[in-house]
């Protein structure tokens, strides 16, 4: 076969003498031995794939020998075989990170079982993974031409993320090369649908999806109770596929009781879309209602400073003065450490807000700093950084403490984000906004298959800075490039994260409910 080495410890070998030829018949090579002190000299001298182990032998016992195995070699897979199923037993062998366990009588097809699932797991799931992805291929690719509703786009969107997901431990270049063409062409048609449908969605209030301004009042209101409390978590710039990859990581400390994709309003950029989850308005009514806190993209000063305030005006709105509630901005590491010191004085509160900043940050450091453009050169290196950051963030200690206290957790976001790969020339005048997924000002002129306009922007709920004022946002993985300076300008914000515009990782995001565990 593949000259796979077995080590096989058992006091009572000779018993196990057909499972042995049984091996030997199917190309296994198995050495075996009768103690735990002989398995311990022959692996200083020989390299096995794995060993299989009695628990139950005089002399040093399985579990003896176990951990000195491991202390040995660490990665060498090692298969528990015991007569007992004492659960102290089970624990203490599971706790040294065993790669099965099997109870006697074993019978030659339990083996087997074993081996494949240890030795070949990689290359069987690899096989079936490419195999199921060449099948549902065609399926995506018909859905793509039909698909023509808002529940239909996050479904396909969501298809995507599993496949890649599903491909992302497999080294086969050319199905994820397959994947990616696919990802190009949703988006593409899905620059379209949003042309065609998304201005529609205000005027059909019955016939939208969730939005950034109906999130709060549609979705996070219901959950709130005087009998627990809430603790929201809005992750700035977090795309579906990064809660994925972190996912595994608080379910080990809450269960999900439901996960719904919502849509980000445009532009998918902090200071609308996170303004209007709070403000459970658009930018258009933010600027009317509240003109001292909405700033427009020209405007000095900080754009996204009143969050609280918007907050507390919406629960006013809403008839929710009663419920006791703060609201904390996480902007760095200082501040993330205050917060988990301070945690448990939040556990009377009905509803405790935190707008966690960090992916925003390391989105915009890619543009900046060479060493993160390394580190997240692609999408499966995006998740992993983003993985790698959760898992030692306050973030994570904040929701470890808050399941303690009994919290219920809400997780979601304001708006995702693209790597931009492809530019397009726009010329405006100086007065133009700075965003590279999306432009507003007058006298825009640009490349019309490119983007989306809004030539008046009022028909989106949008602001007009003059009255000749228009938006544009880039679809697909464009961003909008000025002819002066024009290579530099390029090869600089090529392959970097940006938002503002229109794709399925700015728009479609999640909003996910937990329970403690």
């Amino acid at each position: 076969m593949n000259n796979i080495n077995i080590l096989w410890v058992d006091d009572e070998i000779d018993l196990l003498k057909p499972h042995i030829l049984f091996l030997e018949k199917k190309q296994y090579n198995v050495t075996t031995c009768q103690s735990g002190t002989e398995a311990l000299e022959i692996i200083g001298d020989t390299n096995f794939d794995i060993v299989f182990l009695d628990e139950n032998m005089p002399g040093l016992t399985g579990l003896e020998t176990l951990n000195e195995i491991k202390e040995k070699r660490a990665n060498l897979p090692v298969v528990m075989i015991t007569k007992s199923e004492e659960e102290y037993i089970m624990e203490e062998a599971i706790g040294s990170k065993i790669a099965d366990y099997l109870i006697k009588p074993v019978n030659p097809n339990q083996i087997l079982l074993s081996l494949k699932k240890n030795l070949d797991l990689s290359r069987l799931v690899s096989e079936k993974t490419t195999s199921n992805y060449q099948q549902e291929f065609r399926k995506i690719a018909m859905d793509l031409s039909m698909v023509n509703t808002f529940d239909g786009w996050a479904e396909l969107y969501q298809k995507l993320i599993y496949w890649e997901l599903q491909l992302e431990d497999i080294e086969d270049i050319g199905m994820t090369e397959i994947l990616e063409s696919q990802k190009t062409e949703a988006n593409l048609q899905f620059g379209k649908f949003i042309e065609k449908e998304y201005a529609s969605w205000f005027d059909h209030k019955n016939d939208a999806p969730i939005m950034s301004h109906t999130l709060f009042k549609d979705k996070v209101v219901p959950e709130l109770s005087k009998n627990q409390p809430t603790l929201l978590i809005v992750v700035d710039n977090l795309r579906f596929d990064q809660w994925k990859s972190f996912e595994p990581t608080i379910t080990n400390y809450y269960k999900k009781t439901s996960e719904i994709p919502f849509y980000s309003i445009l532009p998918t950029a902090t200071q609308y879309a996170r303004n209007a989850i709070f403000s459970g308005l658009m930018p258009s009514d933010m600027e009317k209602l509240f003109p001292k806190y909405w700033k427009n993209d020209t405007d000095e000063g900080g754009k996204n400073m009143f969050e609280a305030e918007f907050l507390e005006a919406q629960l006013k709105r809403l008839g929710l003065t009663h419920l006791k509630h703060d609201y904390f901005k996480i902007t760095n590491l200082k501040a993330g450490k205050k917060l988990v010191d301070n945690f448990k004085s939040l556990k009377d509160n009905d509803l405790s807000v935190i707008v966690y900043n960090f992916v925003d940050m390391l989105s915009h450091s890619k543009t900046e700093m060479e060493v993160v453009k390394e580190l997240a050169s692609n999408d499966k290196a995006y998740r992993s950084l983003t993985q790698s950051w959760f898992k030692n963030s306050p973030l994570l200690e904040v929701i470890q403490q808050a399941q303690q206290l009994g919290f219920k957790l809400i997780i979601t976001t304001d708006h995702g984000t693209i790597n931009v790969g492809s530019p397009s020339k726009v010329i405006g005048d100086r007065d133009t906004s700075l965003n590279l997924r999306y432009k507003t000002g007058r006298s825009l002129t640009y490349q019309d298959r490119e983007v989306m306009a809004a030539k008046d922007p009022r028909e989106i709920h949008l602001p007009s800075m003059s009255m000749s004022s228009s938006f544009i946002f880039a679809k697909g993985d464009y961003f909008l490039a000025y002819p002066n300076n024009y290579n530099h300008y390029v090869s600089y914000y090529r392959n970097t994260y940006q938002h503002g515009g229109i794709s399925l990782e700015e728009m479609i995001i999640p909003f996910v409910v937990l329970e403690p565990k």
